[in-house]
Formats: structure tokens, C-alpha cells, sequence
């Protein structure tokens, strides 16, 4: 028993290498140059078997045989002169050019031929263009035109079986020739089915490839917003707080520099609570530096921040008063972190239009499942265009509102007497994919 060893198969795969780069540059020049192949077709069945029945009509090369069984055969068929048997070969050989292009009318053409050559009594060796074209129909034509395709074929070679039914049985000879037809025909599906199923793995390669870049850009659209979001919290906060303090200590300076000196360090203290966040912000988007080490981060916000939020408005000339109800400590932090940020910029927009010398509202209450957040100020000290009298939506109040619909939330915003009210909603029910 021979035994296949390892080292007998080490040649196999740089074989199979190779011979499938050397096909797919021959599938690459024949789509540059399908006439080349449809050439080279043509020449190797003029070679193979038109060239000996011309060599043999010219006495180049003798026919006669030892065995009876072919002379009995040549004696039944009609001998042509070479003139005739160029004109059938070359009906025969000649429309296999188009055998790509117009697959039907080719093998219509050659079908046509066969059966004149045979209706005279000839036998050619070129006879084999009639599988070619039925192999070249099957691959490349339409898969209606094979049933009538078949029934010619049948009859020609019927044509066939009768005609040497005096040298073999008719049985014998249709069982050959139609055995040969099938043989074509099958390997004509075979290949046809095998080229459908790989075009659909291209395909569906080509349409995943494009679904994971949608996917990437999405999810980069995605982390984008959140990151502007959180900008916009951190910097939009920080900066109305800032311009807050900055203009009450500029009032402050010439009666009272205490009160102007304090507004300078509460500008200060503030400047860097925002230094840190966005630091830590972007810690998140920049890669790590083996020679810097990780970005020191900071937790998230969570509700025990808000009082320190609140105090930071408070100092800003905003009178807070903060209650909560229900099991508030109880909530995950990324409920805790939507809690803040909703928080902060309702109070933001508050100290932006109500100015210092207003009054705000803030409840955080949990029921249940549904959590409520409602800021309500009582608007300017003095007459002036806030936010009950605007028709603008900014980036917060959208920032607000995506925020609450991660949890199936909403937010609704607008003026109320005076003032103006925030309320927003989120459903604590756990999601389905949640345990």
C-alpha cells in the first residue's frame, strides 16, 4: 500500500497557486480580447479534425486501415471532392466564432450544415463543431432555447443513426451519439451553474464590503455627534457661567473690589472644571501614547454632581432650589449621566436668557419607571427677549432631546407666565435585550 506523505503534497498548493493566477489573467485578456479565444477555438478544430480529412482527400496520407470494421463504414458514405469538403468544414468550423455572442444562430448554423452534410451521405471528422456549438449554447445562451436546441439535436443524430445502420445496430450508434450530446449539455450547466454561484459570492462580497463601510461611517457620524454633544454641554455651561461671573464682577469692581475679586476666582475655579472635562473628553478620542502613557480620565457626571453644578450657578447669580424624589440612587449611571447633562443645559439656557437675579426650579423625580426632570425659572428681572419669546432651536434643546429618546424619552420646552419651563421624561422599563 503506498502511503502519501506530507512532503509528496508540499508541491500541490503553490501548484494550485499558480494555476489559478495563470487563469485569472486569461479570464482578464479574454474580456480585453474575446475574439482571440473564439480564434484559437476555430484553428484547433481546423487542426485536430479538418486538416486530416483534407490531408487524406488529397492522398497526402493513406485512410485504409487493417480492421474491416472502417472500410465497411467508408464504403457507405459519399466521397467529396475538396472543393465540397472545404465548404462543409468550413460551415461547420466557421460559425463557432460567434458561438459567444450569438450562441443560437451559431448552433442554428452548424445544426443546418450537419444535417446537408449528412442528407448527402459525407462523413467529416469536423462533425465535433455541433457539440462544440451545443456545449457553447448551453453556457452562454438563454436557458429557454435549450429544449428545441435538444430536439434538433436529436434529429440530426438521428439523421446520424440511421444512416450507418447498415455497419451498426441503430440503438448502438443513437446510444453514442446522444450520449455524447448529453455529456455536452452537462458540462455546459455545470460550468454555467458554477459561474452564477461565484458572480453571487462576488456580490455578496462586494455588498457586505459596502455595508461595513456604511456601517463604519455611520457609527463615525454617530460617536461625532455624541462628541459634539458632549462639547457643547461641557463648553456652553462653563462659557455662560464664565461670562456670567465676568460681567456681575466688572459691575462689582468699582463699588465693592471684594465681590469683584471673588468673581474672579469663581471664573477661575470654573475655567479649570471645564479645562478637566474636556480633557477628558478628549483623552477618550486621542490614541494612546506608549511614551505618555494612558490619559488620566475622570468619572462620568452622576446626580450627586448636580448639587455642585447647582452651586456653580448659584455663583453665577442664579437662585437654585433643588429637590429630588423617589430611589434617585438607585439609577445607572448612564441614566445618572443623561440626569446631568439635561440638567446642565436647561440651566445653562436659564442662566443665559433669565440672566442673575432669576429663580429656578429643578426636580428630579422617579416613579415607577418614569423619571422626570423640570426646570422652571421665572424668567428676567427686567422686560427682555429670553427664551419665552424666541422662535430659535439651538443645538442644546436638540442635544436635550436625543439624550431622552436613548431612554424613550421626550423633552418639551417653552415659556410659562414669565418664565420658562423644561420637562422631560425618560422610561426606565429595561430594554428586551437587557438582563
Amino acid at each position: 500500500m503506498t502511503t502519501v506523505t506530507t512532503d509528496d503534497l508540499g508541491g500541490i498548493g503553490p501548484l494550485v497557486a499558480r494555476l489559478g493566477r495563470a487563469g485569472q489573467r486569461l479570464r482578464h485578456a479574454d474580456r480585453a480580447r474575446p475574439w482571440v479565444l473564439d480564434t484559437a477555438v476555430v484553428v484547433l478544430v481546423f487542426l485536430l479534425f479538418c486538416l486530416p480529412d483534407l490531408l487524406h482527400a488529397l492522398g497526402v496520407i493513406s485512410g485504409d486501415g487493417d480492421s474491416d470494421g472502417p472500410r465497411r463504414l467508408r464504403l457507405l458514405f459519399t466521397r467529396l471532392p475538396v472543393a465540397g469538403m472545404l465548404a462543409l468544414q468550413a460551415g461547420l468550423v466557421l460559425p463557432l466564432l460567434w458561438r459567444r455572442r450569438a450562441p443560437a444562430v451559431a448552433f442554428g448554423t452548424v445544426t443546418a450544415v450537419f444535417v446537408l452534410q449528412w442528407a448527402i451521405g459525407a462523413a467529416l471528422r469536423a462533425d465535433i463543431a455541433l457539440f462544440v456549438a451545443l456545449y457553447s449554447l448551453t453556457l452562454h445562451g438563454r436557458l429557454r432555447q435549450l429544449p428545441w436546441a435538444c430536439v434538433a439535436m436529436a434529429g440530426a443524430l438521428s439523421l446520424v443513426a440511421v444512416r450507418v445502420s447498415a455497419a451498426m445496430s441503430v440503438w448502438d450508434a443513437l446510444f453514442f451519439l446522444l450520449s455524447t450530446a448529453t455529456a455536452a449539455l452537462a458540462l455546459g450547466l455545470t460550468v454555467r451553474i458554477r459561474r452564477a454561484q461565484l458572480a453571487g459570492l462576488r456580490d455578496r462580497a462586494t455588498r457586505l464590503e459596502i455595508e461595513r463601510d456604511q456601517r463604519d461611517r455611520l457609527a463615525v457620524a454617530a460617536e461625532r455627534t455624541r462628541v459634539a454633544r458632549e462639547m457643547h454641554d461641557i463648553v456652553g455651561h462653563n462659557l455662560s457661567v464664565i461670562i456670567t461671573l465676568a460681567d456681575a464682577g466688572a459691575y462689582a469692581t468699582a463699588g465693592a473690589p471684594e465681590r469683584g475679586k471673588e468673581a474672579l476666582h469663581l471664573i477661575g475655579d470654573t475655567g479649570r472644571q471645564a479645562l478637566s472635562e474636556l480633557r477628558r473628553v478628549l483623552g477618550v478620542l486621542r490614541e494612546a501614547d506608549d511614551s505618555r502613557g494612558e490619559p488620566e480620565l475622570s468619572p462620568q457626571p452622576r446626580l450627586a454632581d448636580i448639587d455642585a453644578l447647582c452651586e456653580g450657578v448659584r455663583a453665577a447669580g442664579l437662585e437654585v432650589v433643588y429637590r429630588t424624589a423617589g430611589d434617585v440612587d438607585a439609577l445607572d449611571s448612564g441614566v445618572q449621566l443623561t440626569v446631568y447633562r439635561i440638567v446642565q443645559e436647561a440651566l445653562t439656557n436659564t442662566l443665559k436668557h433669565a440672566g442673575a437675579g432669576a429663580r429656578a426650579n429643578l426636580a428630579v423625580v422617579v416613579e415607577d419607571t418614569l423619571l422626570t426632570i423640570a426646570v422652571q425659572d421665572s424668567g428676567p428681572p427686567t422686560p427682555a427677549d429670553g427664551p419665552g419669546t424666541t422662535n430659535e432651536e439651538g443645538h442644546g434643546l436638540v442635544g436635550m432631546r436625543e439624550r431622552a429618546a436613548l431612554y424613550g424619552g421626550h423633552v418639551q420646552a417653552g415659556p410659562a407666565g414669565a418664565g420658562w419651563t423644561v420637562r422631560a421624561t425618560l422610561d426606565l422599563t429595561p430594554q428586551d435585550g437587557a438582563r
